[in-house]
């Protein structure tokens, strides 16, 4: 573990604000407590999920039994199906590296560490396909300092602001298999994942686009240098823009599906109380 010292008091944190009398949300998605501020990252999921535009079937909510039961009391129970990359979601390091770690392998230490968040926004609103690469997190660094091993990087592009509208995010309304050359969204240069795995030694990446790869992207090629350091990916990530550029902790706990490629993801970022 590169952070030794952040579990047992993020540990600390989270137990503190368990036992404070919880106050209702704000609006944004946000949570007090006395000492830790809890900024929710995820789209929930629904009938308007964005999925990758090959699935058509979406995000399925099936009704059991709503109502009330022989004892007199009201129950309600579901079941759910839906494909394991769409909405905000992890991608496991096996979705393009073979023998790397699924879904249920990935450390806990990977999943939880100092966040920083590197806002392109501008560049993409000139150009909707940018690449976010090295001179980009470059510029990042000469303002706040040097991405620290064992950080996770959150790109803010601003696509997520548009969300669940599937044109405005993946860059066409189209579905199945004849969407995907019209895909249209920005993504990680491979050369600066390749940075980011071999020169700063980063946990994991997310972006609040539907894939770390810009849509145009055939070969997927930063997928597969992440993967292939077992560094995971988050995507579809909500609400960067309620984040400051550093100063925060991610936990991003997908569900632990066993030999999974992905799965949904709930992600928070705590940081210090107002």
């Amino acid at each position: 573990m590169r952070h030794p010292t952040l579990l047992p008091a993020l540990a600390a944190a989270l137990l503190l604000a368990a036992c404070t009398a919880a106050p209702a949300p704000r609006p944004g998605n946000v949570v007090i407590a006395d000492s830790v501020r809890i900024v929710d990252l995820t789209h929930a999921f629904d009938e308007d999920t964005v999925y990758w535009p090959t699935d058509t079937e979406g995000f399925v909510l099936e009704e059991v039994f709503v109502g009330e039961a022989e004892g007199g009391y009201h129950y309600e129970a579901h079941r759910f199906r839906a494909a394991e990359h769409g909405g905000t979601h992890l991608d496991a390091p096996v979705h393009f590296a073979a023998g790397a770690w699924t879904a249920d392998e990935i450390p806990l230490e990977r999943l939880v560490g100092p966040g920083l968040v590197v806002d392109v926004r501008e560049s993409v609103a000139a150009d909707r396909d940018h690449l976010v690469g090295v001179e980009d997190l470059r510029r990042w660094e000469a303002v706040h300092g040097r991405i620290p091993a064992g950080a996770v990087v959150l790109l803010h592009t601003g696509t997520g602001a548009a969300w669940p509208d599937r044109a405005a995010v993946l860059g066409t309304d189209r579905t199945g298999p004849d969407a995907v050359p019209h895909l249209h969204f920005p993504g990680l240069d491979p050369a600066a994942a390749r940075w980011l795995v071999e020169e700063r030694s980063v946990d994991a990446v997310g972006i609040d686009t539907p894939s770390i790869d810009r849509g145009q992207s055939q070969l997927f090629e930063s997928h597969r240098v992440l993967f292939a350091a077992n560094v995971p990916a988050f995507e579809n990530v909500a609400h960067l823009d309620r984040l400051p550029a550093t100063g925060f902790t991610v936990v991003a706990l997908p569900m632990k599906i066993r030999g999974g490629s992905g799965g949904p993801l709930r992600i928070v970022a705590l940081l210090p109380g107002e």
